[in-house]
């Protein structure tokens, strides 16, 4: 063989054993699917018509807190053990419950699709799974979040807003879908709206000094309130006289401890009102602490859709809201 054809061949031999080492080191994993919020739960039809079912139903559907109506935190489906396999395993967030097993909770990151969160609650007993469940919901239920927060995320990235105007007045960037416009923008005001068959999604970005809101527990609801309240009466009226957004008396707004962009935030879920006219609905409000300019950032989105389920709406404006980074 002469020279130039030997180096060839051995050079094909290299890069054949390239690829495939390469490809033995990645797995191909198919893309996950589901709409948001929707949960699958792997588990045998006679765990889940007992107790453990009623648990898991407690826990995953429970009321999302700060809805005018009763929603639940997430949408349930249940399959059974044996029948898990094929297209069904490609749901982007599952519950699988493994009886027979050591007590144990785990998290599985992409195991039958990408992206996925998978979380398998092991027991030997029925009490034993029942106390995994309740002694890790918080950190289920997180897990499950942060992956339909990121999914939205994706989504939302699909066709994005050109946010220049808001980057160069607030030093931040946020990321929305054109659907949505900029319907108001006064100084470092922004009233940002999307038009949907049963009413609209607004949500709002302005910036307050930092001593507008106090951290103790007996004033920050109180400042949080008379800063909404502040807002609305100034930029969120309707065509009713005298009409403007207030904070509903009626129901005490949750508030959090939480991080966007790596920066303390306080979280705010409750219900707004429209004094002077009859509209209300569910908010959600994050106060951004930004102590190099001595302000909080304010991102704040409202849902209008009477009679309609708004769970989806609402984690829709989060997962917008929470994509808020700093420049």
């Amino acid at each position: 063989m002469k020279p130039l054809l030997k180096i060839a061949a051995i050079l094909v031999i290299l890069l054949s054993f390239s690829c495939n080492d390469k490809s033995s080191n990645q797995r191909l994993v198919p893309s996950s699917s589901g709409r948001i919020n929707n949960l699958l739960v792997v588990v045998d039809n006679l765990l889940w018509e007992e107790n453990i079912g009623e648990t898991v139903r407690e826990i995953f559907a429970a009321p999302v807190p700060a809805l005018n109506q009763e929603e639940p935190l997430f949408s349930i489906s249940q399959m059974p053990t044996q029948v898990f396999s094929g297209f069904a395993t490609k749901n982007r967030i599952v519950l699988k419950i493994e009886k027979g097993k050591d007590a144990g909770t785990s998290i599985a990151e992409d195991a039958y699709a990408r992206p996925q969160t998978l979380i398998i609650v092991r027991g030997k007993t029925n009490q034993e799974i029942i106390d995994q469940l309740k002694a890790n919901s918080d950190r289920i239920i997180q897990a499950f979040k942060d992956e339909e927060i990121k999914e939205n995320q994706r989504r939302i990235k699909l066709s994005l807003f050109d946010t220049k105007l808001i980057q160069e007045q607030l030093g931040i960037d946020i990321k929305f879908p054109t659907a949505y416009r900029i319907a108001t923008h006064d100084g470092d005001f922004f009233w940002i709206r999307k038009d949907i068959n049963t009413g609209n999604m607004d949500f709002m970005i302005y910036e307050v000094p930092l001593d507008r809101i106090r951290k103790s527990d007996s004033t920050t609801v109180g400042d949080i309130i008379r800063m909404r309240d502040s807002i609305g009466k100034a930029h969120i009226q309707n065509s009713t006289e005298g009409a403007y957004m207030i904070t509903e008396e009626a129901y005490a707004p949750y508030v959090f401890d939480t991080t966007i962009d790596g920066r303390p935030t306080i979280e705010t879920k409750g219900i707004w009102d429209m004094k002077n006219a009859f509209m209300s609905g569910p908010f959600i409000n994050y106060a951004i602490e930004d102590k190099a300019n001595n302000r909080y950032l304010v991102v704040e989105g409202y849902v209008f859709a009477p009679s309609v389920e708004k769970r989806d709406h609402v984690f829709e404006l989060e997962a917008i809201l929470r994509s808020v980074k700093f420049k």
